[in-house]
């Protein structure tokens, strides 16, 4: 979705198989069957009886239907996404959750970031914001989609006070095309953060707010300029299925999040499983 090279590869040409009538007016040889090299139909009767043998078209369709359907979610895995299929997608993942994952974790709307940045809706989504009660989750999932790329912004411990010495909060950013300088979004999301705790009512003062700590870890990238949407798919579930009981700067960050933190292989194999689980 950011703006990089186009990849050139292009996907796997699907050729049809299907046969029909008009073939069997063809040299025997121009078949896949073992018959002598020049051999041909005479008789209607053999026409018919090779027509029998042959599958029928019906169950030959239906399989090439499949193929098709299963070539397309390969390829759909590399294509951009908007915000209705993340929003579709996230919401099938959300529901697979365990009850007691779901304790731990709030999630923002993955729009309700852009809309902030226009003065006239940032009311309301403040508004949306306070019904979620996310000061009191442990994590907050914050999916932001800004100049057509994704990132993933995760809020931890925004619960705990400034008097806290065990559950500091700190403010994640995953980015797959770090050299775009995903810091470019800290300016606003402080921003974001500091009328969010104003909103709330709450009495951390504005330096401590701004001392809350940005933190971009190194994670796996982007294999082309289009896939960002899947990343951050797949790092919500990673980061759910891995985060731990405190999240701490101190206790091991970046704990899984490092650039081998997943395979293109396993990623492939999440959106396929998570497409065809949303149909």
């Amino acid at each position: 979705m950011s703006k990089r090279k186009p990849n050139k590869n292009k996907g796997p040409a699907i050729i049809d198989l299907d046969l029909d009538s008009s073939d069997l007016d063809s040299p025997i040889s121009e078949f896949p069957c073992r018959f002598h090299r020049g051999e041909r139909l005479k008789r209607k009767g053999k026409r018919e009886e090779m027509k029998e043998l042959r599958p029928p078209k019906d169950a030959k369709n239906a399989v090439s239907r499949k193929k098709e359907k299963l070539d397309s979610q390969a390829f759909e895995c590399k294509e951009k996404l908007g915000s209705e299929a993340f929003d579709r997608y996230f919401q099938n993942l959300w529901k697979n959750l365990s009850e007691d994952k779901r304790t731990s974790f709030a999630y923002l709307d993955c729009m309700w970031f852009s809309l902030y940045l226009q003065p006239s809706s940032r009311d309301k989504v403040l508004t949306w914001i306070k019904k979620k009660h996310i000061f009191s989750k442990k994590y907050v999932i914050v999916p932001i989609v800004c100049w057509g790329h994704w990132n993933l912004l995760i809020f931890c411990h925004f619960g705990e006070s400034e008097q806290s010495e065990t559950h500091k909060p700190c403010m994640l950013l995953l980015d797959s095309l770090e050299n775009a300088d995903p810091r470019r979004y800290e300016p606003d999301i402080r921003k974001f953060v500091l009328d969010i705790y104003e909103a709330e009512g709450r009495s951390e003062t504005k330096d401590f707010i701004y001392r809350i700590p940005f933190l971009v870890p190194k994670v796996p990238q982007q294999r082309n300029d289009v896939e960002c949407g899947n990343f951050v798919l797949y790092y919500i579930n990673l980061f759910i299925e891995g985060a731990p009981e405190n999240f701490s700067i101190e206790g091991g960050y970046p704990y899984f999040m490092k650039k081998n933190w997943f395979t293109p292989e396993g990623l492939e194999c999440f959106c396929q499983q998570l497409y065809s689980s949303s149909e």
